[in-house]
């Protein structure tokens, strides 16, 4: 019999569907499988009004190591011969789409999900395969019929045997060569776990032999193996299973079997959406970040299904960045996927999808906060960062939905979100106090802290380099102000204090003049401040751009140039100023050696180090001695 000529295009076009669609080879299995899957769904729907279309539903999988082949059966509708005819020998004809929309122009039921729409998974087998075998008898006709082709030059059809209703797809594989290994198609382990990763949720038996080692020893004390038929596949998802009906050892099992970790997840999420896109999801919040949850190797994303099939291992659309810890999978029979079902068609659904998503999870985090205080704050010690640059993102686009998952370590030891902080604010207390630098320790020492301290109110200390950012982006929180403890708006002095540092000020305007000019340009500003306590001198910035937030922009390439405008705060009530009035008068040369250690010394209270570290120690032993 006489080839038959592909009726598509050209034969460029069956090139470009073997060769360029899809990104891996083994994606040949899910096609395949993903295809005696639809071809059940369609008995299985004929089966609803016609008892003779019953029957118990299965996908086997058959393998022939000597001959090199691979056959997948299924006992569904079947093709007729002028249906192989239309759907293989039509690239992009899809038979499923048609009794998709003749099912549904029918108006009494809906067809089951089916998966294929677009007839052109099947062609994948040519990937990996130098011949394709289709045999298959139509349910309700006596005989079945052959299609047989070797790739682009054609394909022909004869008269055929099988017992049953249904289809089987025969592989014969090519040789190995050319850095390809197509022979691992015949191995156990591979199928079963190819199987696994793309057709577990499959919702008909997938079935193969497996051999099992058994206690006995040959006569040459070797174990001896049995073959036993195994169903491959889980067919049920955990995540379309009821709530009430899935144990905690089981979500864990789950979690941990499929995400490459051993701990069991820290919360885990289950939810269904029915709406414009439907969907299920299962999402688990790790109890530790990734080893590599910090470097560019870290793939976030969630698992796509469509219907049980696998189509996305990391679908980045799914979740903003600052959700990126999270795992898990979703499932959605309402996505527009492309021909190779590797991508969808449409970002509009995966919009609508991660809108939902990002809800659930902030409302999710929301209750988790008040529902265990200590679970929350270990995750947000691990995984808090990745919310605050959340809120950041955008120049703050989200801070409105994160502002209340913040939190922050105080002055007096306690980690508190900013509505805890208003809650707990004494009477009289006007605005939120923050202080920003390196770490907590050089922080509570900071005499400005010390100082905000003393008078009743606690700090917000701010560690991460995102913070500050965030905390100016905010402003206020209700009708609080967000203000820095080295602000020279703070208005923590009593009257009689004002009118005393007033007074000062005034006294002390021609020397704080001096001091700026001896420390040539290195300050924009000399001034007072009843803040120090037992400091003689402390430093702040004036202008918008805090000492931290100069610093973590000049850690960026290329930004080195950047400084804050430095402030030198000078403490009227500490010996070291009187000392400095005595030397302006009586020693200039000393005066400007003394200005250089106040302004050295205030450098370290904020964790700068010295311009000159050992011209510094010099400085303090003369001054000591």
């Amino acid at each position: 019999m006489a080839l038959k000529q592909f009726q598509a295009e050209s034969k460029r076009l069956l090139d470009l569907m073997i060769n360029s669609i899809y990104t891996n080879k083994e994606i040949f299995l899910r096609e395949v499988i993903s295809n005696a899957s639809d071809a059940i769904d369609k008995l299985h729907f004929i089966s609803l009004t016609d008892e003779n279309a019953r029957r118990d539903f299965s996908i086997t999988i058959e393998r022939d190591v000597i001959a090199r082949t691979l056959s997948v059966s299924d006992n569904g509708i079947g093709m007729s011969a002028e249906e192989l005819e239309s759907n293989l020998g039509t690239i992009a004809k899809s038979g499923t789409l048609e009794f998709k929309k003749n099912a549904e122009s029918k108006k009494d039921g809906s067809a089951e999900e089916l998966i294929g729409q677009f007839g052109v998974g099947f062609y994948a087998c040519f990937m990996v395969a130098d011949e394709v075998t289709v045999v298959s008898r139509k349910y309700g006709e006596d005989c079945a019929h052959k299609w047989v082709s070797k790739g682009a030059d054609g394909y022909e059809i004869t008269d055929a045997e099988r017992g049953e209703s249904g289809t089987t797809v025969t592989l014969k594989l090519k040789a190995d060569g050319d850095g390809e290994r197509y022979s691992q198609y015949l191995d156990e382990y591979t199928l079963r776990s190819l199987v696994k990763h793309y057709s577990d949720y499959i919702r008909y038996p997938i079935r193969m032999e497996v051999t099992h080692f058994t206690d006995e020893k040959d006569d040459k004390g070797k174990p001896v193996t049995r073959a036993e038929i195994e169903t491959l596949n889980s067919m049920l998802p955990i995540w379309k299973r009821r709530k009430g009906e899935v144990t905690d050892e089981e979500y864990r099992d789950f979690y941990t079997d499929n995400f490459a970790d051993g701990d069991a997840p820290a919360k885990v999420i289950a939810t269904s959406v029915e709406g414009a896109v439907s969907y299920s999801a299962l999402l688990f919040i790790p109890s530790r970040p990734p080893f590599d949850y910090y470097t560019k190797a870290y793939k976030r994303g969630l698992r796509l299904y469509s219907n049980g099939v696998l189509i996305m291992d990391n679908c980045e659309k799914l979740l903003p960045d600052w959700l990126g810890f999270v795992r898990g999978v979703v499932d959605s029979s309402d996505l527009s996927l492309n021909i190779s079902r590797e991508m969808l068609q449409h970002d509009r659904q995966l919009a609508e999808i991660a809108k939902t998503l990002e809800k659930k999870m902030i409302s999710e985090l929301s209750k988790w906060m008040e529902s265990d205080r200590a679970a929350y704050e270990k995750f947000f010690a691990d995984f808090g960062i990745t919310l605050k640059f959340g809120a950041y993102e955008g120049f703050g686009m989200n801070l409105d939905k994160l502002k209340d998952l913040l939190m922050y370590k105080t002055a007096s030891g306690k980690t508190v979100t900013l509505k805890e902080y208003v809650a707990a604010m004494p009477e009289g207390q006007k605005d939120i106090y923050y202080a920003s630098g390196s770490s907590d320790v050089s922080l509570t020492s900071l005499p400005q802290v010390t100082a905000v301290v003393a008078k009743g109110y606690d700090v917000l200390l701010l560690t991460a380099n995102v913070d500050e950012f965030v905390i100016k982006l905010l402003g206020k929180y209700g009708d609080k102000e967000l203000k820095s403890v080295s602000s020279d708006s703070l208005d923590l002095s009593t009257e009689e204090e004002k009118t005393e540092e007033k007074k000062t000020a005034e006294a002390s305007k021609e020397l704080l003049g001096e001091v700026k000019t001896a420390l040539s340009g290195k300050v924009s500003e000399v001034r007072l401040s009843s803040m120090l306590g037992e400091y003689a001198s402390g430093l702040s910035a004036k202008g918008e751009l805090s000492i931290e937030m100069a610093k973590v922009l000049a850690s960026v390439p290329g930004n080195e140039k950047i400084k804050a405008e430095y402030v030198l705060e000078l403490n009227p009530a500490h010996k070291m100023f009187s000392l400095l009035r005595s030397l302006s008068e009586t020693d200039k040369t000393k005066f400007g050696r003394l200005c250089v250690l106040l302004y050295a010394e205030a450098l370290l209270t904020v964790g700068i180090e010295p311009e000159n570290p050992g011209e510094f120690v010099k400085l303090v032993n003369e001054f000591i001695g």
